[in-house]
């Protein structure tokens, strides 16, 4: 008895298989209609419509057309060889070597080449690739860059956390700071940390204050890893706005690294400063991100003796200028002069 109620799921867009085919070919000679057969089959009726045209053989001198499993088989296989889509390295060629220039010279990413060429109209869209398909090449290696040039493609996190207790707490805890703040709309609101070269008692380290809303970074050379050290580098970099400080700086978030147990000091100044939980990196992440753009420079191990003020400074210039995507692939240095410029002419 035949089943008029197939209960066979397809997942939509999923193709017709051989087996359909050949029993579209059988049930087709006991005399089915189409609509039937595709009710039988779970299927759309126009999918079953159009497979039966696809099939239809000529037959006794093309007399009689019917439908073959074979045929329709063969047509779809050629059908197939043409259905992928093409590289479009030759018509993408000048706008993929203008990334890879980027990437070599100017350190940017993949997606900051492509979102700042589309901004400023450097190509049109029609002769660009995507970031994703710019990715795709270098796995294929259709361009000369591979996965171990991109610096942050192959780290994984391989060790799983543990939580721990009884980490002292230096100031006003991350549970007070303002919600607000949490959203990014307001500029002004900064994450601290320190970075290590060579590890060392009297080894200079790199202090990274990253504003949250814009993501401007300041890199400064410490003397070494003391809270005295952080507590110059940091007073020094407030300093340099002048009286309109306090425009710029409206809060500083920072670990409960012995380093930043003065920090609480800058109360004095009319700046908030708050402690995220103890082994909570991921509660001031816009640094810990930026931290990672540092190792391009400075790698675990080298001791920051190897480099300058100014070398520090210069680090700091490269990734402030890296368009954004998060920043409609504008840069942080676009945009923070942007804020500077309203707080000092208003």
């Amino acid at each position: 008895m035949d089943n008029l109620n197939c209960s066979t799921e397809h997942r939509k867009g999923q193709h017709i298989t051989r087996e359909e085919r050949n029993e579209i070919e059988v049930r087709l000679k006991d005399g089915w209609s189409a609509y039937k057969i595709a009710k039988h089959l779970g299927r759309p009726y126009n999918t079953i419509s159009n497979e039966i045209k696809r099939g239809l053989t000529p037959l006794y001198n093309g007399k009689v057309h019917r439908y073959k499993a074979e045929t329709a088989e063969k047509v779809y296989l050629e059908h197939r060889k043409n259905s992928r889509r093409t590289f479009k390295l030759l018509t993408a060629s000048k706008f993929i070597q203008y990334v890879v220039d980027q990437f070599q010279k100017e350190e940017w990413s993949l997606d900051a080449s492509f979102g700042h060429a589309l901004r400023t109209g450097k190509f049109r869209r029609k002769e660009m690739v995507c970031t994703k398909t710019l990715y795709n090449y270098i796995d294929l290696s259709l361009i000369p860059l591979t996965n171990m040039d991109l610096p942050e493609k192959l780290k994984r996190k391989t060790k799983g956390s543990r939580v721990r207790e009884n980490k002292r707490i230096l100031g006003d805890s991350i549970d007070d700071r303002p919600k607000e703040i949490d959203t990014r709309m307001e500029f002004g609101h900064w994450e601290i940390d320190s970075v290590l070269g060579k590890k060392g008692k009297d080894e200079p380290v790199v202090v990274t204050i990253v504003e949250r809303k814009l993501r401007k970074s300041l890199w400064m050379k410490a003397a070494d890893h003391s809270a005295d050290a952080m507590q110059t580098a940091v007073k020094n970099a407030i300093g340099y706005f002048g009286d309109q400080y306090r425009e710029v700086f409206k809060s500083i978030t920072a670990d409960n690294g012995s380093e930043f147990a003065m920090l609480s000091e800058l109360k004095e100044l009319g700046i908030p400063v708050y402690f995220t939980h103890p082994y909570a990196s991921c509660e001031k992440g816009t640094n810990e991100c930026h931290n990672r753009m540092l190792r391009r420079f400075v790698p675990k191990g080298r001791s920051i003796n190897n480099y300058s003020a100014d070398d520090i400074l210069i680090f700091g210039d490269i990734i402030n200028n890296l368009p954004r995507k998060i920043l409609g692939y504008y840069t942080p240095d676009e945009l923070f002069d942007a804020e500077l410029d309203r707080i000092y002419t208003r």
